[in-house]
């Protein structure tokens, strides 16, 4: 993943470079193109959304989308998660496009590759499409096989070339995460708290909608079903984050979409056009959330912050060599903060 972000993003920061601009621009750079990659698998997976739903509930699918703080903030994150991210999107277009061994294809790659849990939804959606007969056992199993092996061949490959030592670096996570049950070390939450506070604080308005949406229209439960699933399993895992399910939000965003366009629809009829007045409140409350939790996450850098500041005040060009705590590269400082001589880090 790294590597594709850095050859997608090399341009911008090879004229970076020439022109000697601050590095922390060949951040905004890789940022900008990893954003613009998720977006991308987002928009494949709003045609889809189109195509079997209809324009209006396109329009509340990215309405909801676009007022959810956590999706768009994570979006630009370079994290295996959001990675994974972003062949769950594709997966998801390859399902409602009805093209399900690339689905499965989809999800390997991103289980494989970049993050290991995704195994979990690929046998969520995976035994959902086996129930439904979209395909043969035979026929998953040929094509799951042949796609693990082709990813770990690869990652393999290139993973042990970066770390200098044989790596097949998810295998190591599921290892260190799930069979020896470590991850518990960096805290832990309650078995309910993917679905009492993640979820609410994540997807805000879309979160009641969408489980509206799967009561008023039927087409959506065996696309949400395996979803919910998915983070139903995760839940067993002590340490919780976010970013883990993040990849469950753009689907249950659909069907808080097509609650959405159900009131859309009723607005004129009587005890519906208030609970569409309700509905536009709630989008307006999402958005001013949205708003302070993007204050607040700007704000939340004072390594940063530091860094920069100490940078300002000392223009010297005597050698300066500079420790860079736990603490400091926990809070905003990054190999991108770094500026060249007479600067040692």
């Amino acid at each position: 993943g790294a590597l594709v972000i850095a050859i997608l993003s090399s341009p911008a920061v090879l004229i970076i470079r020439v022109f000697h601009v601050p590095k922390i621009y060949s951040l905004l750079a890789v940022r900008l193109v990893l954003g613009c990659v998720i977006l991308t698998t987002l928009r494949l997976f709003r045609v889809e959304v189109k195509r079997k739903f209809g324009r209006h509930v396109e329009a509340f699918f990215v309405v909801l989308t676009a007022i959810q703080f956590h999706v768009l903030f994570y979006s630009t994150r370079p994290l295996p998660n959001i990675l994974a991210l972003a062949l769950v999107n594709l997966a998801y277009s390859f399902w409602f496009k009805g093209n399900y061994l690339r689905t499965l294809q989809a999800l390997i790659v991103a289980a494989v590759v970049f993050r290991c849990d995704m195994i979990l939804l690929l046998g969520t959606i995976g035994a959902a499409l086996l129930l439904s007969r979209s395909f043969s056992l035979m026929e998953a199993i040929k094509c799951c096989i042949s796609t693990a092996l082709l990813c770990i061949g690869f990652t393999v490959l290139v993973d042990s070339i970066m770390w200098q030592r044989i790596l097949w670096p998810e295998f190591e996570v599921f290892w260190f995460n799930s069979v020896l049950n470590r991850s518990s070390e960096w805290g832990t939450h309650s078995i309910h708290w993917y679905f009492t506070s993640a979820l609410p604080r994540s997807m805000l308005v879309a979160y009641p909608l969408c489980l509206v949406g799967a009561l008023l229209d039927r087409r959506i439960v065996p696309y949400v079903l395996p979803v919910t699933l998915f983070v139903v399993l995760y839940s067993k895992l002590p340490h919780k984050e976010l970013r883990f399910i993040i990849a469950a939000v753009p689907m249950l965003n659909v069907s808080a979409s097509l609650a959405a366009n159900r009131l859309y629809n009723n607005r004129k009829k009587s005890g519906w056009n208030f609970l569409y007045v309700l509905m536009l409140g709630a989008f307006l409350a999402s958005l001013g959330y949205s708003a302070v939790s993007f204050m607040a996450s700007y704000s939340n850098y004072p390594g940063g912050h530091a860094l920069k500041a100490l940078h300002e005040a000392d223009s010297s060009m005597k050698e300066k060599v500079l420790h860079i705590d736990v603490l400091t590269a926990m809070s905003g400082v990054s190999r991108f903060c770094e500026n060249e001589y007479p600067w040692r880090y």
